[in-house]
């Protein structure tokens, strides 16, 4: 009887363990900040992926509560929005990166693309038509410090028409556009001459902290 009782309060204090860690997990959870950025280049772990990068280190170092998360979306298949079909589901590989814009502690977004055509990418085209999801039943974007960066081939590529187009979607979600700090107000615009070392435009990589940082800037006040 001694015995059954003691593994019962060994189990009823496991299982207390548990819940007192899970809590702690939430708590630090809740009071973290993320940022998420997103690289829209078809070319994983290029130019445009070491730019959101740079960008989301910065705001990491703004604040101890700010936690960031790339999304690389080259290599990957996203499709743009299709009327939804009953029965049906797109099925591609959107719904993997979609749980981190659903995050409860989803504080901002940084979104670049390489410019074509003085244009956004039609891979960034085809991820802004699938966020559409996130202003179903209520726009679950809103208020969510977003910034946008692009990369172009030359310096006056078309950079800043293109992170317009990005902000103008996602003024459909209620989010609240940021850009950067002096010399490059919009968002960060930087060049790539063809080395593919976008480390080499010191302007732009200057561009893509100040986006950083006054996303994490956003953030933190709109979060409170």
């Amino acid at each position: 009887m001694l015995a059954q009782s003691r593994r019962n309060f060994i189990k009823a204090a496991g299982a207390a363990a548990l819940v007192g860690t899970a809590a702690k997990k939430v708590d630090a959870i809740e009071n973290e900040i993320l940022i998420v950025g997103v690289a829209c280049s078809p070319r994983k772990g290029k130019t445009t992926a070491a730019s959101v990068q740079a960008a989301l280190d910065t705001a990491k170092s703004v604040d101890s509560k700010i936690t960031v998360e790339l999304i690389d979306l080259g290599g990957r298949d996203i499709s743009g929005w299709k009327p939804p079909v009953e029965g049906q589901n797109v099925g591609d590989d959107f719904d993997l990166i979609l749980p981190s814009f659903k995050a409860p502690n989803l504080g901002g977004i940084i979104i670049g693309t390489p410019v074509y055509f003085r244009n956004m990418s039609s891979l960034c085209a085809a991820f802004l038509e699938r966020l559409s999801v996130m202003r179903q039943p209520v726009l679950q974007l809103a208020n969510k410090a977003v910034g946008a960066l692009s990369v172009g081939a030359y310096r006056n590529g078309g950079q800043e028409l293109a992170i317009q187009q990005i902000q103008t979607a996602m003024l459909c979600h209620e989010a609240m556009i940021v850009g950067g700090k002096s010399g490059a107000f919009q968002g960060a615009t930087l060049w790539n001459d063809g080395s593919d070392d976008i480390t080499k435009d010191a302007f732009g990589m200057t561009s893509a902290k100040n986006l950083g940082m006054r996303v994490a800037e956003a953030a933190l006040t709109l979060k409170g």
